[in-house]
């Protein structure tokens, strides 16, 4: 890097300044220069193996459709034909565990899914069995006290 530039990847009056002008706007900014502070001196080599990687990726998309069609799914051949078909018969049946997998992971999850409802269901008996309980003595006793209003005149067993 140009270490005579102004900003540069370096505690310098001007970057401490943007730094602290970028937080006061907008506080991401003020990250942003931050870590180019901290780390802008990596940002070469970054660059250039981000450049290295979005090349290869859309190396893909300036080929043609059809050779992308025809080699499918975009994956190149390499040239060897026993070797491409032994690949392509591997994938088929990588693919085919995949889906045996997903299907044993949505039976797992409706297996699951009828566990707590059964959970909970049974936790929802239990709680009502419960109140039943504890509501049932009040009831009782909330007839026998009607009993004893309707025996006499008096409201209680005292007057009888």
């Amino acid at each position: 890097m140009n270490t005579s530039a102004l900003i540069r990847p370096a505690w310098t009056p001007a970057t401490i300044a943007l730094m602290v002008v970028g937080f006061m706007v907008f506080w991401p900014l003020g990250f942003a220069m931050l870590a180019y502070i901290i780390w802008g001196d990596r940002l070469d080599g970054f660059k250039r193996d981000v450049n290295r990687a979005t090349d290869g990726i859309f190396a893909g998309c300036r080929r043609g459709s059809d050779k992308a069609a025809r080699w499918g799914h975009g994956s190149a051949r390499t040239g060897n034909v026993a070797f491409d078909d032994w690949r392509e018969k591997e994938l088929e049946r990588l693919n085919e565990e995949r889906n045996k997998l997903d299907e044993m992971l949505t039976q797992f999850d409706e297996y699951a899914r009828e566990l707590r409802r059964a959970k909970d269901q049974d936790e929802f008996d239990r709680f009502m069995a419960n109140r039943n309980k504890a509501t049932s003595p009040t009831t009782t006793e909330s007839t026998g006290s009607t009993t004893t209003t309707k025996r006499g005149k008096g409201s209680t067993l005292l007057d009888d």
